[in-house]
């Protein structure tokens, strides 16, 4: 599902309610889960799980950014030792093995501190025969989502959701075929970057995303049915 709507949001907060109500046919269901990819992804994942009164977590992945051009990426890592590579940025820059695992390595740390960071010991959910709705903020590349979405996929889920509030249409078309519905808030023409089309694209800190999930746990916890919602807190 694309939209060509060119409003920008005000915020990641804001992008996740009008996310949300692409997304109604999930709400109330004990098989849904929102899954947020870090850090940006989860002030929206936050704002879709709370109007759909879903179950809600985070997926960890990482970027591997050129070395000498970090924005740039040429791959992804996710938990569970999934690796995505980029083969053409690879070929074109004449990215050597040893320059990818160097970055690799230390995007692992990264990975595991944020786990540590996030978690605190929580138990990730099962996410077996699940309704997994991955957010992240936005889609350029697709090299982190990709990454995210293969990590997925050995987790046996009923159904693979990718939800974002503005993607570049090529990356946006080329992603729909490798999970079962794609949601895209914006696919403009002159894509430029995901922070474009936000009024407000400041950083989402650690601390932030320590209290939405605080907060998550918490309203989880005061709904009748919560008994079936496993939020970290």
């Amino acid at each position: 599902m694309f939209a060509q709507s060119e409003e920008r949001y005000r915020d990641r907060r804001d992008a996740g309610r009008e996310l949300a109500n692409a997304l109604r046919l999930y709400a109330h269901r004990d098989d849904v889960i929102v899954l947020a990819l870090p850090r940006g992804g989860v002030p929206v994942a936050y704002e879709i799980a709370r109007e759909l009164q879903v179950s809600m977590d985070i997926f960890l992945v990482r970027k591997l950014g050129v070395p000498w051009h970090e924005e740039l990426a040429m791959g992804a890592i996710a938990t569970g030792g999934v690796r995505v590579l980029n083969e053409a940025v690879i070929r074109q820059l004449k990215i050597s093995p040893e320059q990818i695992e160097a970055v690799a390595e230390e995007q692992q740390r990264e990975l595991l501190r944020r786990e540590e960071e996030y978690r605190g010991g929580h138990t990730p959910p099962d996410l077996h025969h699940k309704i997994c709705i991955l957010v992240d903020d936005g889609l350029a590349t697709g090299a982190s989502m990709r990454a995210a979405v293969e990590a997925l996929k050995l987790h046996s889920p009923a159904k693979i959701i990718v939800a974002v509030p503005v993607g570049a249409p090529d990356t946006c078309s080329e992603l729909k075929h490798q999970v079962d519905e794609l949601v895209c808030g914006r696919t403009p023409g002159e894509f430029r970057a995901v922070g474009a089309w936000y009024r407000d694209f400041s950083q989402t800190t650690d601390e932030e995303v320590r209290n939405l999930l605080k907060d998550a746990g918490e309203w989880a916890r005061e709904r009748p049915d919560s008994s079936h919602i496993s939020y970290m807190s």
